[in-house]
């Protein structure tokens, strides 16, 4: 089989030639790598990867396919895949389709035979950078190099419109197939008895969330980005939740003005990843962009109030500082490789927010037990 050449060109000018796959197209985003040995379709299914080129550092890429149980929505939302070795022969029981043939059918391009240790090494220099990748016949470098350039980037822009749901809907399933922990180190149980009615707002939520708040007891409405909140109180839930989602948290200011207005009405309230920054901004601080973000499943944490350490699944480009919260906010977590902020929480209110993903899917699950906790508080503020 004929194997056609693929580009990826930096904004900086340097040129990544490979192996073309998936669609046949042309995209522009920003490179990011990931860290992972496990899980890229969870990967690629993340909303919040949505304007970004995801860079797998782990080199096999495709050997157990796609299959529908462990998306976590209902399509890949990034830019483009590099890897650098790309299986188009799958082997697992599970299996429904090849990789490249899922990302042709949803229209996303992807490079294989790219040295990701060396542009890994490169991003981690100078950053996550612009790009244009192309699996497109005859395409010239030196164009692609001039569209990276052109390309205005992620700063400022609202992504959560692009992946959010546009109507609500409701959701009870749960995993099923593993039980929700009493703690973080005590024995599996099975789920309490009774619900208890969460508002999700959904700024690229995932569906592992969905799942492990319906398993700790939790009956869910989930609304659009864009919903206010008076709309989102009229149903009366015993609790909010602020999903994850892509893109620079100061790109959705209608957002930050619903939490603001849910601050008030004195609920019980979980942020992660974007949803905490959001959160962040409307109690008054502020985010800024890291040099080339976490993305990965082995990010430490230490919870500051028991000093125990978790490793954590991660995904963001974003990270609030900590120097500009109000002294009702108590930092909570903080990540041991680099000293940002991981956990937040109120010293006056049930709310809570955490820039990692507890709902990790394949995991690790160390976190897990903070949608225990999220439960339990609201039962409690319930009673």
């Amino acid at each position: 089989m004929q194997v056609s050449t693929a580009y990826l060109v930096l904004e900086d000018g340097t040129v990544w030639p490979g192996e073309a796959h998936g669609a046949t197209a042309t995209a522009l985003g920003e490179v990011v790598f990931n860290t992972s040995m496990t899980g890229y379709q969870e990967i690629i299914t993340d909303p919040s990867y949505r304007g970004q080129f995801v860079l797998m550092t782990y080199p096999h890429i495709g050997n157990v396919g796609i299959n529908p149980e462990d998306e976590e929505s209902e399509r890949p939302w990034l830019s483009g895949l590099i890897v650098r070795e790309m299986n188009a022969q799958p082997s697992n029981w599970r299996s429904s389709e090849p990789l490249p043939d899922y990302l042709a059918r949803h229209n996303v391009p992807a490079i294989s035979g790219v040295d990701t240790r060396a542009l890994t090494l490169h991003i981690r220099e100078k950053g996550s950078l612009k790009a244009a990748l192309s699996t497109l016949p005859d395409v010239s470098p030196h164009d692609l190099w001039e569209q990276a350039r052109q390309w205005p980037g992620l700063g400022g822009r609202d992504l959560v419109k692009e992946v959010t749901h546009t109507t609500p809907f409701t959701w009870q399933e749960g995993n099923g197939h593993w039980q929700p922990l009493a703690d973080s180190n005590g024995p599996r149980r099975p789920a309490p008895d009774g619900h208890v009615h969460i508002a999700v707002y959904d700024y690229g939520v995932k569906r592992n969330i969905l799942r492990r708040l319906a398993d700790h007891g939790a009956v869910l409405t989930i609304f659009p980005a864009d919903t206010p909140a008076e709309q989102l109180l009229e149903i009366q839930p015993d609790g909010v939740f602020l999903s994850n989602g892509p893109g620079d948290p100061a790109g959705v200011p209608y957002a930050v003005a619903a939490v603001k207005r849910l601050l008030e009405s004195g609920l019980p309230m979980f942020g992660i990843c974007l949803g905490h920054q959001i959160l962040a901004l409307a109690l008054g601080g502020q985010t800024y962009k890291m040099k080339f973000g976490h993305h990965g499943g082995n990010h430490p944490v230490e919870d500051l109030q028991s000093g125990r350490v978790q490793i954590t699944a991660q995904n963001h480009s974003y990270v609030v500082d900590s120097d500009t919260l109000p002294p009702e906010v108590e930092i909570t977590h903080r990540n041991l490789n680099d000293g940002s902020v991981e956990g937040m929480r109120l010293r006056d209110r049930p709310v809570f927010a955490v820039q990692y993903h507890p709902e990790a899917s394949p995991g690790p699950h160390d976190a897990d037990y903070l949608f225990e906790q999220f439960i339990r508080v609201v039962r409690e503020k319930r009673a």
